[in-house]
């Protein structure tokens, strides 16, 4: 994936969790519109992903890696992942909306929230509270501490960016965020998990909740393409502060070096040669 195209990852679907949840926690669903059947292909057809979810009551919104969980006052829960230009939306009762619009919410009493796709790479689907969906979904990097990382990273000969990337061992790191972690944690890509000692360890897991975490009080990254914006339509500003994503040939903000490029398993990986071991 080159740099500019965003797959939302942690920090952008963590800011629309909180959003979603502050604007339609408790409403009601009083319609719901599907128009891009691919948007919901995991049913057999539009109305069986509708009739669970019309009458029903928002009661919370919570993530699990890149996937948001819309609770409802039933055994169901609305399940959306934003694929590579997935976004979601408020916009005012009645409005027309996006030509990339595949699915509408209407609300008693409140705003509409339009699920927006122009690749149709994302996807909306209800699953029953247990997930089986998700069941291979690693933790959260959140709620990994130094000694759960050292477990996780102790018998890996795999790639450190690929481990941190890997959704089975933890769920919400994509290609963006990996680059800016190993930065932090002045660790090169390729580094292999094992290998790393307890001091590495350490670096890389303050590294880990500093940049998400960072990125997160930002409101995420919004890149060149413009593909990821909040549910008010407005830009993270996280890209300001990246200091290796995107900057090939630009002098490293630590040392002052030339940021490297490279590619493996088809992704670009962004480094300082001088400073990540």
């Amino acid at each position: 994936m080159p740099a500019g195209e965003l797959m939302p990852e942690l920090a952008e679907i963590e800011t629309l969790r909180s959003d979603l949840a502050a604007e339609f926690a408790g409403h009601v669903i009083d319609r719901v519109e599907v128009s891009g059947t691919r948007s919901v292909r995991r049913h057999v057809d539009p109305a069986s992903f509708t009739r669970r979810l019309v009458g029903r009551q928002i009661r919370g919104v919570a993530r699990k890696g890149k996937f948001l969980l819309v609770a409802l006052d039933s055994t169901d829960v609305l399940v959306a992942h934003m694929g590579m230009s997935g976004q979601l939306r408020r916009v005012e009762a009645g409005s027309v909306g996006s030509r990339h619009t595949h699915v509408r919410f209407s609300f008693c009493g409140a705003s509409e929230l339009h699920f927006v796709d122009p690749r149709t790479f994302g996807q909306m689907f209800v699953s029953d509270a247990e997930l089986p969906e998700l069941a291979h979904l690693g933790p959260d990097p959140f709620d990994v501490d130094q000694a759960g990382l050292a477990g996780l990273l102790s018998s890996r000969t795999t790639k450190l960016k690929v481990i941190l990337m890997d959704q089975s061992t933890i769920s919400g790191i994509g290609n963006m965020y990996a680059d800016e972690i190993l930065h932090a944690a002045r660790l090169r890509p390729e580094r292999q998990g094992r290998d790393l000692s307890p001091t590495e360890v350490a670096s890389l897991s303050v590294a880990i909740r500093e940049v998400l975490g960072e990125a997160v009080a930002r409101r995420g990254s919004t890149l060149a393409d413009r593909q990821y914006k909040d549910l008010y339509g407005a830009a993270g500003t996280y890209q300001e502060l990246h200091r290796v994503y995107g900057r090939e040939g630009k002098p490293c903000t630590r040392c002052g070096g030339l940021v490297a490029r490279s590619r493996s398993n088809g992704r670009s990986n962004f480094y300082c040669p001088g400073c990540q071991r």
